[in-house]
């Protein structure tokens, strides 16, 4: 069952929430589409697109742009790409070496596409060991949008398998606690890097926060972001 396309702010940006297995574990994934100043729409980390998933996108809009936002965002978007031929895709570096035969158009960075200008600031999150992901903040509607950076799962997140759990409750202690994804928390390589990146994407006049994983963050949005990232900005 294709999962059902919903409005997230008005006329902006849209969500649709899938299930996910991954490594044993059971929880949800989260794409974003945003409606951009041309009125084109931008995927952002896309889930499967069947035929009800595009005729539900194709009631919003004309997709222009697929985008990988992260490590392990780039699952679905080949199933984009053969439902939008046409889309450009964009990468966060990194994805390449993970699928090297998806092909794209060109890598994201800190520079801003120039059709984008309008519509993004970005940040390349530098400095971790074993991920990487692009930060976007949707300027119109003052919404940062991560992947794994942040990850808010607990006792109101739904679909959420035992397994999940006992990492969550037990290892990582991360169970109502928003927090980087465990692959962040192992380490970072380069903690100077980490800290710019951090501190750039807090200097972003956000008021809410899409993540991938968990519960959407609409209250005290740079407070809830700044105590989940304490431990990398006091490295």
């Amino acid at each position: 069952m294709s999962p059902l396309l919903t409005e997230h702010t008005p006329g902006m940006i849209w969500i649709a929430d899938y299930p996910v297995h991954y490594a044993g574990l059971d929880f949800f994934s989260r794409m974003t589409v945003i409606r951009l100043i041309d009125n084109r729409l931008l995927l952002h980390s896309p889930c499967h697109i069947d035929q009800a998933m595009k005729e539900q996108l194709d009631r919003v809009g004309e997709v222009a742009y697929i985008v990988a936002p992260g490590s392990y965002h780039y699952f679905h978007v080949v199933s984009a790409q053969d439902a939008y031929p046409l889309a450009k895709t964009m990468i966060c570096p990194g994805v390449e070496q993970k699928a090297p035969d998806l092909q794209f158009s060109e890598f994201l960075c800190d520079k801003v596409p120039d059709s984008w200008l309008d519509d993004f600031d970005l940040v390349l999150v530098r400095g971790a060991k074993y991920m990487w992901e692009v930060a976007f903040f949707h300027k119109p509607s003052r919404t940062l949008i991560l992947v794994d950076l942040i990850e808010n799962i607990g006792d109101k997140t739904r679909g959420v398998g035992w397994g999940l759990k006992f990492w969550w409750k037990l290892v990582f202690r991360m169970w109502n606690r928003p927090k980087p994804a465990p692959e962040y928390q192992l380490g970072w390589k380069d903690k100077v890097a980490a800290r710019q990146s951090l501190l750039q994407i807090l200097g972003w006049n956000f008021e809410r926060v899409i993540i991938s994983h968990g519960d959407l963050i609409d209250q005290n949005a740079k407070e809830v972001v700044r105590l989940a990232w304490k431990v990398p900005l006091e490295q």
